[in-house]
């Protein structure tokens, strides 16, 4: 999921997302003259310091056992590792969203090697199909139900095969399915586990991303928006290429969409202690 990169302006939370209770929180911390961090939970330590040690910086990807470190530990957090509970009207199944439903998100820790971030997506709301270049994602969903669709790249076909559908390129599906928290997290390699995909809330919901490296339009990680069409949609989808259990789409990349609306609020939860660093 995108961060900075989607090129949207930080704006002012909005009513349904001051439901998520940071503001309260916030209110609180006005009437001590020092401004005082919120402990971290030992999940969340724990996490931040095993990304640390995981994640090496651009051009890498974690080694396998690294890899289930990180999946063992996201497996277990809880919304209450950030400062967050199922009780909050946010998480109201019967709460009413008037209007195009909202992405909230917020930093939970960031650095050039990685990035944790909480994203909130009332019912119904949806992070269309987007890309993550040269990075690993793990999504833990901490809350709620979730339609996921996802695609990895088929190898690009040469540029002298004069067949090939202008300005789409084939696509594997690689996940269209629904999960419902509490799951298991769920990771995406620079080229394969599904990289390029898309969030749908079906009730509304809470999902922690840790990016390693993060988006980076300086360094050539921007972030891409897409439309999928049936793999039968073009000529070539007629080639037979579909096997058993395998399905294709083509992808054309788009401009980010302009019903796509994201907001930033900023983080009041339990903060890691980086003072080592």
């Amino acid at each position: 999921m995108t961060i900075e990169a989607t090129g949207e302006p930080r704006r002012e939370p909005t009513a349904h997302v001051n439901r998520l209770g940071f503001a309260k929180r916030h209110a609180k911390k006005k009437r001590s003259k020092k401004t005082r961090k919120c402990a971290p939970t030992m999940a969340l330590q724990d996490l931040y310091v095993s990304c640390k040690e995981v994640f090496k910086g651009p051009g890498t990807v974690p080694l396998h056992q690294d890899v289930k470190r990180l999946c063992h530990l996201l497996d277990n957090m809880k919304l209450e590792d950030f400062g967050l509970s199922c009780k909050l009207e946010f998480f109201n199944p019967k709460a009413a969203v008037r209007g195009t439903p909202r992405v909230t998100y917020t930093i939970v820790y960031e650095c050039d090697k990685f990035s944790m971030c909480v994203f909130f997506l009332p019912a119904t709301a949806v992070i269309p199909l987007h890309n993550h270049p040269g990075m690993t994602v793990f999504s833990k969903l901490l809350m709620g139900t979730m339609h996921v669709k996802s695609y990895d790249w088929v190898d690009p076909p040469a540029t002298d095969e004069p067949d090939s559908p202008a300005q789409v390129r084939l696509a594997k599906l690689e996940a269209d399915s629904v999960f419902t928290a509490p799951c298991h997290t769920s990771v995406l390699y620079p080229t394969t586990g599904g990289n390029i995909h898309q969030f749908t809330a079906i009730t509304p919901c809470a999902v922690l991303d840790v990016l390693g490296p993060p988006y980076s339009n300086e360094d050539g990680r921007d972030c891409s928006y897409y439309k999928d069409f049936p793999y039968t949609a073009f000529p070539n989808g007629e080639m037979g290429l579909e096997e058993e259990g395998d399905y294709y789409s083509w992808l054309e990349e788009i401009t980010m969409p302009e019903n796509l609306q994201m907001f930033v609020i900023k983080y009041l939860g339990p903060q890691v202690d980086d003072s080592s660093s």
